[in-house]
Order: structure tokens, then sequence, then C-alpha cells
């Protein structure tokens, strides 16, 4: 399942999660953004129970964006008991960023 972290959810869904979480932070109007949706899709099946994966959108959530200081879209980060543990910036393919996120996993 793809989750939508937003201001009013990315307390409880990620800073407080059991499990790890990928958020993709993007934009509507971002390309490599757009290109690596259906790759995030993918992940959040194949991740299932590991790690929630997400998107937050950064013209909604600004303040998010800022405090994790995304300058450059797509961003993922890897959270971790409610820090951030990893950060990749850019379009990838999937194999790339599935063994980003293996890796922060670990």
């Amino acid at each position: 399942m793809e989750y939508k972290f937003t201001a009013q959810n990315f307390e409880e869904e990620v800073l407080k999660s059991e499990l790890p979480v990928l958020v993709d932070f993007y934009a509507d109007w971002c390309n490599p953004c757009k290109m690596m949706a259906p790759v995030i899709a993918e992940l959040a099946e194949e991740l299932e129970g590991k790690c929630k994966v997400g998107k937050c959108n950064v013209d909604e959530n600004m303040m998010i964006a800022q405090k994790y200081r995304v300058a450059s879209i797509p961003n993922f980060i890897v959270f971790k008991n409610g820090q951030p543990v990893a950060n990749f910036v850019g379009a990838m393919s999937a194999d790339e960023l599935y063994s980003q996120v293996e890796q922060a996993l670990k």
C-alpha cells in the first residue's frame, strides 16, 4: 500500500512509525517525479509489512520539505525510529532505488 503523507499525518505515520518509512518528496509538475511514480507504487507492494512507502507533495507540505532540506525533487528519505537515515535525490531505476532502500533498512 502506498501512503500519502501530509502535514496532518506526518508525525503519526512517519515519525512515530514502528516500521521504517520511505518518503518520496515530489510535485505534480515534476517530470522526473512522474517517471518515479510507478517505481514507488511497485516498491510499496514489494516492501509491504517491511517498510512503509509513501509520497509527500512538496507544494502542499512546504514546512515538512523545508524541515528535511528538500531542495531538489524527487527526493527520497528513509526514516527509522523517527530519524532520517538515508537520503537520495533524482530519478533512478527501480533496481537502483530498491538497492538504496535495502541498504538503508539494514
